[in-house]
């Protein structure tokens, strides 16, 4: 197997507004176009890209074709990289899910399950996410990447379960800003290790990949994170 690359989508005005976006299906703004066209550019000089996947929704097929454009591949979509659900709870701002589901709201931030409003289980999220990667990377030749543009709490689940953690681990994996990156490679370490390890994360969309045919850097966070 070779490496995998994980971009989170190129900014939204619900991002801008601090709105909860899971499944709720708009498209990037011209910052987040901007944004992806860079990852494009650092990922055509610097990393052998095999196959380029998204998720359907627009902010993450729109990212990947900007990419695409710039590395002269095609985009594939898969159902199960779509964002976490967040049922009822789209669409609006952390406040207004506070004010109007105060214990739900807690139990949320506090990493604890939320029922009854729709908001998809995290292992359900994870196990989804990780099959999708499994395949891709099953297809992925030795010394070559393929590039997956999903969603900022999908890619953090993803990663946790790719790194063989509890689902409560992901809170020590901090999220990915707006066109930033995690760069794994494939590790035959298996449990309870997890079978992908870190080169990189949250890489700012204009820094060059890290991952290659003969990279050994270790795991870094050159910027701060933030979900």
């Amino acid at each position: 197997m070779g490496s995998l690359i994980l971009v989170r989508h190129g900014q939204t005005e619900h991002n801008v507004e601090g709105r909860l976006q899971g499944q709720v299906d708009i498209p990037m703004n011209d910052t987040g176009h901007a944004q992806a066209r860079a990852v494009g550019e650092a990922l055509a000089g610097h990393a052998r890209v095999h196959r380029i996947w998204a998720s359907p929704l627009m902010r993450a097929h729109e990212t990947a074709l900007e990419i695409g454009d710039r590395l002269g591949i095609d985009v594939e979509n898969d159902p199960r990289l779509l964002e976490r659900s967040f049922g009822q709870w789209e669409g609006l701002t952390r406040e207004d899910i506070a004010q109007r589901w105060p214990e739900k709201y807690r139990d949320w931030r506090s990493g604890r399950a939320v029922h009854g409003v729709g908001v998809e289980e995290r292992d359900a999220v994870a196990d989804r996410f990780v099959a999708a990667c499994r395949d891709i990377m099953a297809d992925t030749p030795a010394h070559q990447t393929s590039v997956i543009v999903s969603h900022g709490a999908a890619i953090t689940l993803g990663i946790t379960a790719m790194l063989g953690l509890e689902a409560d681990g992901f809170r020590g994996i901090g999220g990915l800003a707006n066109c930033h990156r995690t760069e794994l490679t494939y590790t035959t370490a298996g449990p309870p290790t997890g079978w992908m390890r870190i080169v990189a994360h949250n890489l700012p969309p204009s820094v060059p990949a890290k991952v290659g045919p003969a990279t050994t850097e270790r795991a870094r966070t050159p910027e701060g994170s933030r979900l």
